[in-house]
């Protein structure tokens, strides 16, 4: 994994602006803390800082071939999983390699088939390449977006970027933000419409999406998408083929030159994940590390509830023995907690998912010491049809994105001007409709089954992705890079198409997935039900942000009160109850509302937010 930046003008001759993508590489120093390098030319000018992870001697990038006395430079983030297939079909089409690193197989798949290589990769991506053949610059973006893009265009110029801090390190690019910024940031975030960039003239490439830039004009165009056809296969056929692609998605994700390890909270998803690779660690008679987050205190104060049902501790300690694995426990403290708010925020560079970003980000703060790759389980859910909002009508029938049906919560937080100004309703409903215009439909699908595809597509576009840009930035600030299997595009497309009944065998959420892995996990672990990443009970986390919160209104010089009713937030901190029901997802509710806002203040200071609308 690393960062790459970039700024490119066909028309003018920026060779000489090497200071300016400079400033806009330091941003990324964490993203890259082994390497970094530059390649300028007039036209395009492409820097890169380096995790090395594959090849650490021999993957120096920006990369450059040359073919027919043209140059193909490339700047790449990210991690191929069949980078040994393309390599022996290239071979077999007459190319030498002279590193076995995935940059160079990149590279030369794309001298090979242009831009039609993205639909023949398999992997987590982000990359941009120049080709003096003919002058122009392509780039790309995994099919889930599990590694960020962002670019900025304006006159004949496009910067990019794979976090937004780079871009505003350019001078071109200004932290305005209009009203249509304003309603994603507290209409739908930490959510946010696949490709917004919050800022003005900037985007993000939607993920499974390409742009091709050349003297032609900008092109941008999506490679892949999820295809809906009627499942033929059996039950038997069905629980044999995804016991396979799982375990064939994890295997592959464990190559790696540098230390690994996964991420073990005793729950389904982590469990299959870690027993796969202990059993790969065994072959080789090595013992897997493995890695958990808890909270001081969590024992004396956890709560059950539909979204947690019990604590991930005793299931650690259970998988950990049973894998014999070498384990290590996080134990976070309030106070860190909350502190943290700032630093996942900077991360981000937006306001995001309150402590449940800065616990993650403390998290891999600690792997990072001894561990460069970790392998988590996050996306099963979406895949597998596991949230509580697959399962209750409530939730399955409301008309709007079911994670975060309680816009009401949100409205009563904010000031009239700014609710007058942006329209809540108005946007949230326009972009939950666009979604829905977007569902690969299935001829003769009952209503109910149109529905819950409408379900998986809406979690699969949208809240994937605000998960998935968690664990990227979260990790990334520290120079860790964590996969993803439960995201391979072969396994995805798969479960995609198989019909709800069969997801839910045995009548359970991720039922399926389940019966799959039969015999792999104890029986115990294989049907526990669904716990989500743990967060902290402990209620001085709660008054640990109603000061804080209490500290931001009676500042005033906060950018962040004429956005808010200031009244009702006094009541909520002045409310004794500490908990309250989740607004967004299964863990946000009434403290993460105030850490929220909070986070939104910090992201208002830091980056100098412009309002102009």
């Amino acid at each position: 994994m690393c960062g790459i930046a970039g700024w490119i003008n066909l028309k003018e001759d920026i060779g000489s602006m090497g200071p300016v993508l400079e400033k806009m590489s330091e941003t990324l120093k964490n993203r890259g803390p082994d390497a970094h390098g530059e390649w300028y030319s007039p036209h395009a000018m492409l820097v890169h800082r380096r995790l090395a992870v594959v090849d650490p001697a021999g993957g120096a990038q920006p990369m450059v071939r040359q073919s027919g006395g043209y140059r193909y430079v490339v700047t790449y983030n990210g991690e191929l999983y069949n980078t040994l297939d393309l390599r022996r079909e290239l071979e077999l089409r007459g190319y030498g390699f002279s590193t076995h690193c995935d940059t160079e197989v990149l590279l030369t798949a794309y001298m090979e088939w242009g831009p039609d290589c993205t639909r023949r990769l398999n992997g987590i991506y982000a990359f941009g390449i120049f080709s003096e053949r003919d002058n122009s610059f392509f780039m790309a973006r995994d099919r889930f977006g599990v590694k960020p893009l962002f670019y900025y265009l304006s006159g004949d110029s496009l910067i990019f970027g794979s976090e937004l801090k780079a871009l505003l390190a350019h001078p071109q690019v200004k932290p305005m933000v209009d009203g249509e910024g304003l309603d994603e940031i507290f209409c739908l975030g930490p959510a946010r419409t696949p490709g917004h960039g919050i800022y003005r003239n900037v985007h993000e490439l939607k993920p499974g999406c390409s742009l091709l830039y050349s003297p032609d004009g900008i092109r941008e165009e999506c490679y892949w998408t999820l295809l809906s056809e009627p499942h033929s296969d059996s039950p038997e056929e069905t629980i044999e083929k995804v016991s396979y692609w799982v375990r064939d998605a994890v295997t592959r994700q464990l190559v790696s030159d540098v230390p690994l390890c996964t991420f073990l909270s005793g729950g389904l998803d982590s469990s299959i994940i870690s027993t796969v690779a202990a059993l790969h660690f065994k072959e080789r008679q090595e013992v897997l590390p493995t890695y958990s987050i808890d909270y001081k205190e969590n024992d004396k104060h956890f709560q059950s509830s539909l979204f947690q049902p019990d604590p991930d501790a005793p299931w650690v300690k259970r998988m950990a023995e049973y894998l014999g694995c070498e384990h290590h426990a996080v134990m976070l403290d309030t106070t860190e907690l909350a502190d943290a708010l700032y630093d996942a925020t900077m991360a981000r560079d937006l306001p995001g998912m309150a402590d449940i970003d800065s616990s993650l980000y403390l998290f891999c703060k600690e792997i990072k010491k001894h561990m460069t790759v970790g392998l988590s389980g996050e996306c099963a859910d979406e895949v597998f049809g596991g949230y509580p909002w697959f399962h209750h009508a409530a939730f399955m029938n409301a008309d709007t994105f079911p994670w975060s049906r309680s816009l009401d919560v949100r409205l009563k937080v904010l000031s009239q001007d700014l609710i007058q100004a942006i329209k809540p309703y108005d946007y949230v409903a326009r972009r939950y409709e666009e979604t829905l215009a977007k569902v690969p439909r299935l001829e003769g699908e009952s209503a109910l089954e149109a529905r819950r595809r409408e379900i998986f597509y809406l979690n699969i576009t949208w809240f994937m992705g605000t998960l998935l840009e968690r664990k990227d930035r979260m990790s990334m600030a520290h120079g860790l890079e964590v996969r993803v299997p439960y995201c391979d595009h072969r396994l995805v497309q798969y479960v995609w198409n198989i019909p709800w009944d069969l997801k839910m065998a045995e009548g359970r959420e991720k039922g399926l997935l389940r019966k799959a892995m039969e015999g792999l996990l104890p029986n115990d672990v294989l049907w526990r039900k669904k716990s989500p990443y743990p967060k902290t009970h402990n209620p001085s986390y709660t008054r640990a942000v109603k000061e804080w919160m209490g500290s931001i209104l009676s500042d005033g010089s906060s950018p962040l009160l004429p956005f808010v009713n200031k009244k009702a937030l006094r009541e909520i901190i002045d409310s004794p109850d500490e908990t309250g029901k989740p607004w967004f997802g299964q863990l946000m509710a009434a403290p993460q509302l105030l850490a929220w806002l909070i986070q939104i203040d910090i992201w208002l200071k830091r980056y100098g937010v412009v309002i102009d609308f």
